[in-house]
């Protein structure tokens, strides 16, 4: 009866520290957001400068509430990035007491790079996929066929490709970690190369608009980290 009880404890009190946690990150969330949305009129204003430099377009709004809705998009996307460190070191300090002293310090140095890569994918994105779809967009413009460009569509656009740049570039650490688990071996991952071929472009076909130009600016690169993560997985494999 007592080991029940014990194992009951042990679980309350892994859930009362996740709850922590998550707490401690939602009012990081929201203690961020307000003065990035003071700063997200700049930014916006910044990013319609960048398209009408590239296209020579003037970006339009539709509705009142339209750009005040994109600011708080961009305060979001914004928070999330800055904030994203502090939400990963929060998240693993709930995972740390469960693993040995070499799982430690591999979390620890996993933490770092998984908040670098994020910010490394949303800027990728951003100075230089998101331009190249604008300027394959704009393309298609003729004589009897002009663009006009809603500021709500290109910002979602942009937010969205954002988030599956960020979220892609973990590849690395994914692959990486299943490797230096044991989850999977090296020899496994190399020889199912063509899998994950396919399903890095499915991925990428998920997260990105209906266009081949979208899909292939997130899968090329994302396979190129897939590599990055196998080199760093061999690499480990043989020191051991």
């Amino acid at each position: 009866m007592s080991s029940k009880q014990d194992q009951e404890a042990t679980l309350i009190s892994h859930l009362e520290a996740l709850r922590r946690a998550l707490l401690r990150s939602i009012i990081a969330l929201a203690i961020g957001i307000v003065p990035l949305f003071l700063v997200s009129p700049y930014v916006l204003d910044w990013f319609c400068k960048q398209i009408a430099l590239q296209g020579g377009v003037t970006l339009h709004y539709f509705s009142p509430m339209e750009v005040f809705l994109l600011q708080l998009k961009i305060s979001a996307l914004l928070d999330c990035v800055l904030f994203s460190p502090y939400i990963a070191w929060n998240m693993w300090q709930f995972v740390l007491p469960a693993l040995y002293d070499n799982e430690k310090r591999f979390i620890r140095s996993i933490v770092a790079l998984t908040s670098m890569l994020f910010i490394a994918g949303v800027a990728f994105c951003l100075i230089v996929c998101f331009p190249l779809i604008v300027q394959f967009g704009m393309s298609f413009a003729s004589t009897t066929l002009q663009p006009v460009f809603g500021i709500s569509n290109l910002v979602t656009l942009a937010l969205w490709l954002s988030l599956a740049f960020g979220c892609m570039f973990q590849f690395p650490l994914v692959t990486y970690a299943l490797i230096r688990a044991g989850i999977v071996s090296y020899e496994t991952v190399c020889s199912k190369r063509p899998y994950v071929v396919v399903a890095i472009l499915l991925f990428a076909a998920l997260l990105t608009p209906p266009d081949i130009i979208s899909q292939l600016l997130l899968g090329a690169p994302t396979y190129l980290l897939f590599e990055t993560g196998l080199l760093a997985a061999r690499r480990f494999k043989n020191r051991n």
